[in-house]
């Protein structure tokens, strides 16, 4: 992917660790008819990864989140995740030393990006990546922490179960979000009791099957609107047998309807 603040005669990526800075910022973007995966890898630096055009997958062990434009993923030092793109996709990333923010999100998450933050992030980019640490720059950085740890977390987050059944009904669902089966189905390909297959999935996501596939529903729908897919594809291709079904189903879970969701991640975009 590549990066808008790399140094002169250099590739375009530079690990963030290896950088003597205690924030390390660079800008992205990824043509039209691109697509990146990055398998699971760490960084010893925490890193928030701002969407401003398309969307992106982040997973990690038991969780799954999609961030739209206008979002964030905050994903804490350490922690093994992995990144999936598809389409154009535009934003910032800023990597911060643990030892500077006590006061950010412990877990992985993902948060609304106010204005302020988003424009602190794109002034950072702009820094040399061995800039000055003292004077306009450390009074930038400073903001830039506190605005991170005042962002709104967002309902862009879905369980993933650890049990190896559960994961490849979870898998399946994924793959054919459109196939409306019922608890009892999964449950005989499972080989289960349906009885036991809601247990299982209570006490792995924390959820009943019928809110976790409403949850993967909304999270998909976000990823394909933000690809470009008009909400009648959307609501067909997640099985809905009507468009206001799927609407109030959206709106229910995020407070919003989708066109006006979508809106509002793109007024103002740079």
């Amino acid at each position: 992917m590549p990066m808008l603040n790399a140094l002169p005669k250099t590739e375009d990526w530079i690990e963030p660790d290896d950088v003597p800075r205690a924030i390390v910022t660079y800008g992205y973007a990824a043509g039209q008819a691109e697509s990146m995966e990055l398998d699971f890898h760490s960084h010893a630096k925490s890193q928030i990864m701002l969407v401003q055009r398309g969307a992106l997958t982040c997973a990690r062990e038991g969780g799954l989140w999609v961030v739209p434009p206008r979002s964030a993923i905050w994903i804490p030092g350490g922690t093994r995740h992995a990144i999936r793109t598809s389409g154009a996709l535009e934003g910032y990333n800023a990597f911060i030393d643990p030892v500077l923010g006590p006061a950010l999100p412990e877990t992985c998450c993902a948060v609304a990006v106010t204005p302020l933050l988003r424009e602190l992030l794109v002034r950072a980019s702009e820094l040399p990546l061995y800039y000055e640490e003292n004077g306009a720059n450390a009074r930038l950085l400073d903001v830039l922490l506190d605005e991170i740890a005042r962002a709104r977390v967002e309902d862009l987050h879905l369980p993933m179960p650890a049990d190896r059944r559960l994961r490849g009904i979870a898998g399946m669902i994924t793959d054919s979000p459109g196939e409306r089966k019922t608890l009892d189905i999964w449950a005989r390909q499972a080989g289960v009791s349906e009885r036991t297959l809601s247990r299982l999935i209570s006490r792995e996501t924390g959820m009943n099957f019928g809110r976790w596939r409403q949850q993967l529903s909304v999270m998909l729908a976000v990823r394909w609107l933000a690809d470009g897919a008009t909400i009648q594809q959307v609501a067909g291709d997640l099985g809905y047998e009507s468009v206001p079904s799927f609407v109030t189903m959206f709106r229910k879970v995020l407070g919003t309807p989708p066109g006006r969701y979508m809106a509002e991640r793109y007024a103002g975009r740079h």
